[in-house]
């Protein structure tokens, strides 16, 4: 049960957003082999001055195309994340027009007690998931 929170700058369109979405959503159920139906994404769009992604020394140049995405998930084998670093490159690229480069990826490590749904109960420790 990944939670995805993607920060974007702002001023794309209702249909960019969902396929931008629906690609992030495709490479985490192929990478990560969760279910269709488990998809928990959060996004949030910025001015561009509010969406600071600097170069790290890689020789990148970021565009306003830029999406900064952080997956929340139990731990996962490297060559899983690896694929779905690789996954959602290629996908945004492919499906949104989005370089490489202007994509980048973290992922945030938790486990079963960290998470609850709603009712003010951990589902995932009370059996109910």
């Amino acid at each position: 049960m990944p939670l995805l929170k993607i920060d974007v700058i702002e001023g794309r369109s209702d249909q960019e957003i969902e396929m931008l979405l629906d690609t992030i959503h495709e490479a985490m159920v192929n990478a990560f082999q969760v279910p269709e139906r488990d998809r928990y994404q959060v996004l949030n769009e910025h001015k561009a001055n509010r969406l600071i992604i600097q170069d790290t020394g890689l020789g990148f140049t970021r565009s306003d195309k830029m999406v900064v995405i952080t997956v929340i998930s139990r731990p996962r084998a490297a060559e899983m994340k690896k694929r779905f670093y690789t996954l959602i490159a290629e996908g945004l690229e492919r499906n949104c027009g989005i370089e490489a480069e202007d994509v980048m990826v973290s992922i945030v490590i938790n486990s079963d007690e960290d998470w609850s749904f709603g009712l003010g109960r951990a589902q995932f420790l009370t059996g109910e998931l």
